[in-house]
């Protein structure tokens, strides 16, 4: 199903129509525009802008509008993604659990090939990851490690490609 930019109808679930795409790209460059200001920039009613931030929350596309925070900002310049081993008979979930006590370790996630877990973790320097490191290490149901240290970040994690990209299909589906 297709509909207008003008109206208050929206795509099937697990689409995004440009009215959508507007929307949360506003809302990521602005977080705190209110309802008016975002409804007159975008050219449609008030209550269009509202529900259609209502029905993208509840979908689970919008899930969040906490401020963006830069690790090296607050100190911790060093960025490294560790691949984990762990006994296969604790699982995953109480490892995972474990590692979200260290505060260093910003992601983990479950992988495929080699490894079981992968961690995105930050330190204040290479000397600190080496801390780090030992934390998630000594850490119960973690056999072996991995660490890659970035040395810079050629493409920062995005979302707003992905979001127009969406909706472009959308477009182009009808």
């Amino acid at each position: 199903m297709m509909v207008s930019l003008y109206t208050m109808t929206t795509v099937s679930p697990g689409r995004v129509d440009r009215l959508d795409a507007a929307l949360i790209e506003l809302l990521a460059a602005e977080p705190r525009v209110g309802m008016l200001e975002a409804s007159k920039r975008l050219r449609v009613a008030r209550g269009t802008v509202q529900a259609r931030l209502e029905r993208l929350q509840a979908r689970g596309v919008i899930t969040g509008y906490g401020p963006e925070v830069d690790p090296a900002a607050l100190g911790y310049e060093v960025t490294a993604f560790i691949t984990l081993e762990i006994r296969q008979a604790d699982g995953h979930d109480p490892v995972a659990e474990r590692l979200a006590a260290i505060p260093e370790v910003l992601e983990v996630h479950t992988i495929t090939g080699a490894g079981d877990l992968l961690c995105r973790v930050v330190a204040r320097s290479n000397a600190d990851l080496q801390r780090v490191i030992d934390a998630i290490v000594s850490t119960e149901g973690v056999t072996r490690s991995a660490t890659l240290i970035s040395l810079a970040a050629q493409v920062p994690y995005r979302i707003l490609p992905l979001v127009r990209s969406a909706a472009g299909r959308q477009l182009a589906m009808r």
